[in-house]
């Protein structure tokens, strides 16, 4: 048993030297074609979108009030600190897989293995819950065109009368599967595209929703305590992320050394700059007891007789809120990718369509499983299980910069986050306090998945991984 600790067992390293280009044959190697005006699309349609249009208005209406701007806030600080870890990564390793691989190349392999079998269920987890979020707005605009949709299909069982399965949300998450197994330069092409949208109906709500704000909603600003306020900072936290699944990319971007840092900082700044102006407009235009929880900027406009502007936020959310399905569907596949074609899961997932150079088979499977949790699970539960796995991947990748930085200080670094150690230590301490404001159940379900994680990485990747049978100088990292 003493092996399985020692370098050569969990805790061997794949070394950084070795994390670069030609090392996976030409069936297991992705294609760089993405631009950094295309990763930081697909950052910010990762980023805004289900956090806006629908996390807004639950935090809001249940938890915080108008404090959900401080929510916001309290969630930017801590994604913040991780994202200036992220580029410093994202620069120095561009290869897929981002925490996993990153996890690994310092902290060891079975460091690796459960931040990637975590991100596996956590992206899959987002991209259902954003699905989700959608029929919401897609129910308001069938309502609006004063038609009716049967309630079996509008919602999971025992979120209404009558529900028995959210189809709308299980044909999204198969639509999204379908695009990203097209290929990624026409992929990137829509997801650049559709993100333009989103961006400016975002602009239309902050614009014209500032001249029906009435400063008297903003009392009581914390009607739930500041704990609310922290509470609904947990909630939110996975809107003020996208850009970690976007790093997944990295081996598909042009010249991800230069262009990955900046697209993790350009991402998160729009974004948190568009957030805080929206939670502004939507607790302004209405009392936060009486925004809705599915569709909350669209009913608010229709409550001051914008019916014509509702209808066009519904449907600039739908549309928008695609890019954040695409994104984190986007991460969970070269997540998977990744350990498939480093041994810890079976190579035959790793393998590329010959032509569009995408991991067409993992993409499937990620879209069936996203669509039967979308279907048939309501969003609280979804959305709550999402965080604890990111905020723990934010927690690994903070601690892991720091030791790589005094372990290997000679490496070449495109981009070098700011104030180390102390910087990443917040994003540290962020992630880990945020975590203690989610539900036991969430705990228990994510307990749960890791252990088993843990029977299969010892029952099949610890013997297949591609380090096993190397020599230590070969399979452990310099020091």
């Amino acid at each position: 048993m003493a092996g399985l600790w020692s370098t050569q067992g969990v805790l061997r390293r794949k070394p950084i030297e070795q994390i670069g280009e030609g090392e996976d044959g030409a069936a297991h190697q992705l294609t760089r074609v993405l631009s950094l005006w295309q990763l930081t699309a697909i950052g910010v349609g990762g980023i805004i979108g289900a956090g806006i249009f629908t996390l807004a208005g639950t935090v809001a209406n249940g938890k915080a009030g108008p404090a959900v701007l401080v929510s916001f806030l309290i969630a930017g600080v801590a994604s913040a600190a991780a994202a200036l870890s992220y580029a410093e990564f994202a620069g120095l390793i561009p290869k897929a897989g981002s925490a996993y691989t990153y996890g690994y190349a310092v902290l060891g392999e079975i460091a690796g293995w459960f931040i990637g079998w975590d991100l596996l269920l956590e992206y899959t987890a987002i991209v259902a819950v954003v699905a989700i979020g959608i029929s919401g707005y897609f129910s308001f605009l069938v309502q609006q065109a004063g038609a009716e949709v049967p309630a079996w299909m509008l919602g999971a069982p025992g979120t209404g009368d009558g529900h028995r399965v959210d189809l709308f949300a299980v044909v999204l998450c198969l639509l999204i599967a379908f695009l990203l197994s097209r290929g990624m330069k026409s992929a990137a092409r829509f997801e650049t595209f559709v993100v333009a949208l989103k961006v400016l109906v975002v602009l239309l709500v902050v614009v014209v929703g500032f001249f029906y704000v009435d400063t008297a909603n903003y009392e009581p600003f914390f009607p739930f305590g500041v704990s609310g306020a922290f509470t609904g900072a947990a909630t939110v936290f996975f809107a003020v992320f996208g850009y970690d699944a976007m790093s997944t990319a990295a081996e598909e971007s042009r010249d991800s050394q230069r262009h990955m840092p900046k697209a993790i900082i350009y991402s998160l700044a729009i974004s948190m700059v568009l957030y805080v102006l929206a939670c502004l407009v939507l607790t302004g235009m209405q009392n936060f007891t009486e925004i809705d929880k599915e569709s909350g900027f669209s009913t608010a406009f229709k409550s001051v007789g914008l019916s014509g502007i509702a209808d066009l936020i519904a449907v600039g959310a739908i549309i928008g809120i695609l890019t954040v399905m695409f994104t984190f569907m986007l991460g969970v596949t070269r997540v998977w990718f990744s350990m498939s074609r480093d041994g810890l899961l079976p190579k035959w997932f790793a393998k590329t369509h010959p032509t569009r150079h995408v991991p067409t088979r993992v993409t499937w499977i990620v879209g069936v499983a996203s669509a039967a949790i979308a279907g048939f699970l309501p969003i609280e539960q979804v959305a709550e299980l999402t965080n604890i796995g990111i905020l723990l991947a934010f927690v690994v990748v903070c601690a892991a910069v720091i030791v790589l930085r005094y372990r290997r200080p000679e490496l070449p670094r495109t981009f070098r986050a700011p104030g180390m150690p102390f910087v990443p230590a917040i994003g540290v301490g962020f992630s880990l306090w945020l975590t203690t404001f989610l539900a036991w159940q969430t705990w228990l379900r994510f307990a749960v998945w890791l252990l088993i994680g843990l029977v299969i990485y010892f029952g099949y990747s610890y013997r297949r991984s591609e380090l096993a049978g190397r020599p230590p100088e070969t399979g452990v990292g310099k020091e």
